[in-house]
């Protein structure tokens, strides 16, 4: 197995974890009866992070019958991780915050969260852009 897809595979697994932990606040937030948009906000974090780092580990499976070069399997593998740990950054903290980070907050908190969002959404778009041509360059 390729170095990158062993990256994914570790990096995979931390954002899991950290996805899953989330749970405990998801789940106060429905004890406590929290607006609907954090109990919302919780349930994003909660299960968006986990289907990333599935993601993760689904392209660390393929990346290694892809025929491109190292440079290009290191891009696709540090696109995903570093957009992960964006929207690691940026789904709790909306949930925190209350802000969607759609647009810019009138704090700083609210101004990470729309970074880290726009982040994790240029570098997620890179990744399967480059995806995309590694498949097709390997057919």
């Amino acid at each position: 197995m390729i170095t990158p897809a062993k990256h994914l595979i570790f990096h995979g697994s931390v954002v899991l974890l950290f996805g899953l932990l989330l749970g405990a606040p998801y789940g106060k937030a429905i004890n406590r009866e929290a607006s609907a948009h954090i109990v919302n906000s919780w349930r994003i974090a909660h299960q968006s992070l986990p289907i990333a780092a599935i993601l993760m580990f689904s392209v660390a499976a393929v990346l290694t019958s892809l025929s491109v070069s190292a440079a290009l399997s290191w891009f696709i593998a540090g696109c995903l991780i570093a957009s992960s740990y964006f929207f690691c950054i940026s789904m709790p903290l909306a949930a925190i915050t209350g802000h969607r980070g759609l647009t810019r907050g009138k704090t700083t908190p609210e101004n990470v969260v729309l970074f880290a969002n726009v982040a994790g959404a240029w570098l997620s778009l890179f990744a399967a852009i480059c995806l995309v041509y590694a498949a097709a360059a390997s057919l």
